[in-house]
């Protein structure tokens, strides 16, 4: 169906959501979506926007980013970066504030190495 794979995007946002000890209707009302429309998200019946996206992100509080890339709606970068983004919001024995934490300690190393690749082969002003 098309470029994007909206079942591999439903099966993600599922897992964050599942990870982030949300039910169905919380995530739905924080991201500002119907329950049903969520629901068909997840079962992989509707393409999501990436407004629908930015916004699932945001209450899920992970980068958007990374839920672009899960469908097909942006190339993925070097695929470092959103490996590791994944692996450690999908870690269930830390909390969301950790991972936070984790994630903005990581947003600050890429910065000072230029923002490229982990072995920092990107340029340096």
């Amino acid at each position: 169906m098309g470029s994007l794979h909206p079942g591999g995007i439903g099966e993600f946002l599922r897992e964050q959501r599942r990870n982030a000890q949300l039910s169905l209707r919380q995530l739905a009302d924080a991201a500002g979506v119907s329950n049903p429309y969520l629901s068909q998200i997840e079962r992989g019946l509707r393409k999501p926007s990436a407004e629908i996206l930015q916004q699932l992100a945001k209450a899920l509080r992970i980068s958007a980013e990374t839920l672009y890339v899960r469908a097909g709606m942006l190339e993925e970068r070097e695929g470092t970066d959103i490996d590791v983004a994944a692996a450690i919001l999908a870690d269930p024995s830390i909390t969301e504030q950790q991972k936070q934490a984790l994630l903005q300690i990581y947003a600050s190393f890429r910065a000072q190495n230029g923002g490229e690749g982990p072995d920092g082969a990107g340029s340096r002003p």
